[in-house]
This record gives C-alpha cells, structure tokens and sequence, in this order.
C-alpha cells in the first residue's frame, strides 16, 4: 500500500490513498480521519451510476476501509493488553478481507 494522504484529481475531488499508516506514525483520531475521507467518497461514488473505472475504485476504497478498521481494532487490543498500539501494522488487502464482520 502507498502513504496515507489526499490527492485531488484533475476533476476536483478528494481522493484518499491508504496505506503505510502504522508506518507514518498515525494514531487513532488519523486513521478515522481517514475512514471518515474514505466513507465520504464511497458514498460520493454510489450517488450517481456507476461505471467500471467508478466500480474498481469502490473496490478499492472497501479494501482500505478493511485495512483501516482492522488497524484500529488492532490497536484497541494492545492498549487493552497493556500492549503499544503504535506496534500494530497494517495486515495485507487479502488477509483482512477475508474476515467475517
């Protein structure tokens, strides 16, 4: 994955790109910045139709939401184990995908 940052496209919208999170030293309140970037564009995408290139970029963003969610929810588990969250790193697109909600 590629650092956590916004792009803004040629078409004016706000583009977030996830990864490397636990690499760049983010802490809770930036990984759900972050989710919160990625829902509004989610949701921007499923307003109007969507077309392939909108479709794979959907796709994209759940995966990022899973890798966001597990990040934080990994974090969670070290504080309450007493643990350091900033040990927690991102799991791969494949790994988190694959767990049942």
């Amino acid at each position: 994955m590629s650092a956590v940052r916004d792009d803004v496209a040629a078409d004016g919208v706000t583009r977030v790109r996830v990864g490397a999170m636990s690499e760049q030293g983010m802490d809770d309140r930036d990984i759900r910045a972050t989710i919160s970037r990625l829902v509004e564009e989610e949701h921007r995408l499923r307003k109007g139709k969507v077309d392939d290139a909108e479709r794979r970029k959907l796709t994209e963003i759940e995966e990022h939401l899973d890798q966001a969610w597990d990040l934080l929810r990994q974090r969670q588990a070290l504080r309450d184990a007493a643990g350091d969250p900033s040990e927690a790193n991102e799991r791969p697109t494949g790994e988190v995908e694959g767990y049942l909600q």
